[in-house]
């Protein structure tokens, strides 16, 4: 039998760190021997989640003040970093140094670029020298990097389900030059838990209304991965929708095939980036992914159409904003880090 690794969910009274703790409580390779929140310390894990009870060892956690010098003498080797932009940093390098790694949900290690990040966030960057070294981490196109690295920068929900249905596409070469639209509906636990009149039931419920608009912070990042991908820029019009239910995204892309590309060949260079990943689901052409399908799991599903009468193409994806888009792909990295089956605590519909 395997030693199981040992880690620490730092910031775990929000949804994602809730969600954290649902998979990893149950991750046959894990133990859990740390959980914080400055709001919650001192008191039991199950008394703020009742749900976990007899789960793991759950019963056995206590909420604690994040701090690096008693995650580590807790053991954990690993931390989840379940925090806001601009906190997550603060815990990040004194836990580095002291050996651990970090998987970081937070966008403070996603930009290659510290003036970026200001540019998006409204304040300087803590510690830009970190920025080169953290892997942006979307396990089926950077799998070999985030096997060796130490700082894992999850990407955002949002960039999720809009990355991974155009980098193939990009890096094929089979995108015109024209702006990318992109329209895309999420769950109102994406925007974290936390008191905010807009986010109350009665503000959300029957009701759907975009965001953001015209820059959203996610913009930065999906920017810089797809100009990795195509080698050049690549404009982009993004609009995010609350929409009154608790969790999924559906995003919706509308962009041109370069001169000659057919649609038959966007579901080969899917098909070629994909076949073998488990948690990518091609439905195929003229395909409508829906929500439903992919709630409480780590699957994204991917359909694609191309509108002759506009000539756009048309790709379509849904996720769990909180699984695919957060926790559930957390894990995911995890699992690649530590050396241990990439579906692993995560296979659950």
């Amino acid at each position: 039998m395997s030693k199981r690794v040992k880690i620490a969910v730092v910031g775990a009274s929000g949804y994602s760190g809730m969600e954290l703790l649902r998979l990893l409580l149950r991750h046959p390779e894990v133990e859990i021997v740390a959980v914080t929140s400055r709001a919650q310390a001192g008191k039991a894990l199950t008394a703020e989640f009742p749900r976990f009870r007899g789960v793991g060892n759950a019963d056995s956690l206590k909420f604690t003040a994040p701090d690096a010098d008693a995650i580590k003498a807790a053991g954990a080797e690993v931390a989840f970093l379940a925090l806001p932009h601009g906190v997550s940093v603060e815990y990040a390098r004194p836990l580095l140094e002291l050996g651990l790694k970090i998987i970081d949900l937070s966008a403070d290690f996603r930009l290659r670029d510290a003036a970026l990040y200001q540019e998006f966030y409204d304040h300087p960057h803590p510690a830009p020298e970190f920025l080169a070294e953290a892997v942006y981490a979307l396990p089926e196109i950077r799998a070999e990097e985030i096997q060796k690295a130490r700082i894992i920068a999850c990407p955002g929900c949002y960039p999720t389900s809009i990355l991974l249905p155009l980098i193939p596409l990009l890096r094929a070469g089979l995108m015109g030059e024209e702006p990318i639209a992109v329209s895309s509906m999420s769950g109102a636990s994406g925007a974290g838990r936390k008191e905010s009149v807009p986010l109350l039931f009665c503000e959300v419920t029957g009701s759907v209304r975009s965001y953001s608009v015209p820059v959203h912070r996610h913009l930065s990042e999906i920017g810089q991965e797809l100009e990795i991908a195509a080698g050049r820029p690549v404009a982009l019009t993004f609009v995010p929708h609350l929409v009154p239910v608790h969790s999924g995204i559906c995003t919706t892309i509308f962009a041109s095939l370069k001169m000659g590309a057919r649609i038959e060949d966007v579901g080969a260079a899917l098909e070629k980036a994909y076949t073998g990943k488990p948690f990518v689901r091609l439905l195929g052409q003229n395909q409508s992914p829906d929500t439903k399908n992919v709630v409480g799991t780590n699957f994204i599903d991917i359909g694609w159409a191309f509108d002759a009468r506009a000539g756009r193409l048309i790709l379509m994806s849904v996720e769990d904003n909180i699984g695919k888009g957060a926790a559930g792909q957390a894990i995911q990295n995890f699992n690649l880090v530590s050396g241990l089956p990439e579906t692993m605590g995560l296979m659950q519909v």
